[in-house]
């Protein structure tokens, strides 16, 4: 429905065979919510939002789903704004939704996966656990979702073949009492926490 009131609907490549619309859709949402993701770690406002995300002491597949509401919309907004404007058709809307899904699953996964040359390309769990460390600083690496494409033109990206990660190394540093029910996660952005 939002494509209709587009200014910009006729940009959407239609004609396009629907697998390369949707690799369309998967590398411009991926440029959106990077740069959301990046903003996150760089903006105090937007961070309070987002350490819901980086409490976890620990690395599984839902974790990627644990998200404050304000953030999610914020980065969903980042990621297929664009998108809509263009005039992307709903069909390519729902197999994005799955794509993201199926992505911040396989992102957040604690398995052990052997990537091979693929650790440079795509933004899977042994990529993405670096972005997780709680160090001051270090964890502010690895921001793409689907694919690290984004994060070397920021110089954000990072991988070490000999680094494993463990629990220790999850979660904010410098708040170690972050809460962990749900109620006080989505009051958190809203106070202090220590």
């Amino acid at each position: 429905m939002l494509t209709l009131l587009s200014p910009a609907a006729g940009l959407w490549p239609a004609a396009w065979p629907i697998w390369a619309q949707l690799v369309l859709a998967i590398l411009l949402a991926d440029l959106g919510i990077t740069l959301c993701h990046y903003f996150s770690h760089k903006f105090q406002w937007l961070w309070r939002f987002h350490a819901v995300h980086h409490s976890v002491k620990r690395m599984y597949g839902f974790n990627g789903l644990m998200k404050h509401p304000v953030h999610q919309a914020v980065e969903t907004l980042a990621g297929t704004a664009p998108l809509i404007l263009m005039g992307m058709p709903l069909q390519i809307g729902v197999l994005l939704g799955f794509a993201v899904a199926i992505q911040l699953l396989l992102q957040h996964a604690n398995v052990d996966m052997r990537l091979g040359p693929l650790c440079y390309v795509m933004a899977w769990a042994p990529v993405h656990r670096f972005h997780h460390q709680k160090g001051p600083g270090v964890g502010d690496v690895n921001f793409g979702l689907f694919t690290c494409l984004w994060d070397y033109l920021l110089r954000t990206a990072y991988y070490d073949h000999s680094k494993r990660l463990s629990s220790d190394d999850i979660g904010i540093g410098d708040q170690p009492n972050y809460p962990t029910d749900y109620v006080a996660q989505l009051a958190a952005p809203f106070r202090k926490i220590s």
